[in-house]
């Protein structure tokens, strides 16, 4: 595990939906370069706008961001967990808001450190290219396309548990049940976001962003216990959890 202590990493995590409801809801030029990105994988049983409703959420492409979750430590006489979100319809805005949270702590610290899980080949490549979609500006200590390995400032806790392996894929829920780690219970996961957005008649869709957001803020909480618990730390209790 990397030296940083704790108080100076962000831990971030990033919830993402398909642009479109449906492959039917494209115009044909973007159903032209839908069916080209997944052609290899069009099956008698998954079909081009099958593909489109299960994987085009975590392609910054075809999708947008609509939760920002942040955690920062503050450690006093004990430590704590201070959890902002930045989420809303408007992915232009909310960009805008995490910039300026991001800008405040580059001020602060001259090295901070971004800390999440997976979010090297997820979260920070996601929000660097929707940055670039919505044309704002990536902020220095995201443009890591200039710097080199051992500058990154990055910790990741997935690339961290490979050690060295890269077989096969370890999700924060099992390394969280493995590692005894509590976890807050909620009642939708990853693999439901788009149903939940898209597919939810009569729901108000604010009522929908709170019900991403708390998930996106566990997995946050989460996240931060398995920093402490790979650094041999005491984990959080619920009372150490200050939400903004």
């Amino acid at each position: 595990m990397q030296p940083h202590p704790p108080e100076d990493l962000l831990v971030i995590d990033i919830e993402t939906v398909s642009v479109f409801p449906c492959y039917d809801a494209m115009d044909a030029g973007w159903q032209k370069c839908w069916d080209r990105k997944v052609m290899r994988q069009v099956t008698d049983a998954d079909s081009s706008a099958k593909l489109y409703e299960k994987q085009a959420g975590v392609m910054a492409e075809f999708a947008r961001i609509l939760c920002i979750s942040c955690g920062l430590f503050e450690k006093n006489q004990y430590r704590q967990l201070f959890v902002q979100s930045f989420f809303g319809m408007d992915e232009k805005i909310l960009l805008t808001e995490f910039l300026l949270f991001v800008k405040q702590l580059e001020n602060r610290a001259a090295r901070f450190c971004f800390a999440g899980h997976n979010i090297k080949e997820f979260d920070i490549p996601f929000i660097c290219r929707r940055l670039i979609y919505n044309q704002l500006r990536i902020p220095k200590s995201l443009d890591f396309q200039n710097m080199k390995p051992w500058e990154t400032n990055l910790l990741d806790t997935f690339q961290y548990w490979r050690f060295g392996d890269y077989k096969h894929f370890t999700s924060l829920e099992l390394l969280s049940k493995l590692l005894d780690i509590p976890s807050s219970k909620n009642d939708i996961d990853g693999s439901m976001i788009h149903e939940l957005f898209w597919h939810q008649p009569g729901t108000p869709k604010q009522e929908t962003l709170e019900r991403i957001k708390a998930y996106c803020e566990k997995d946050i909480i989460s996240t931060a216990n398995l920093i402490l618990r790979l650094k041999g730390l005491p984990l959080l209790m619920d009372e150490d959890i200050r939400k903004i």
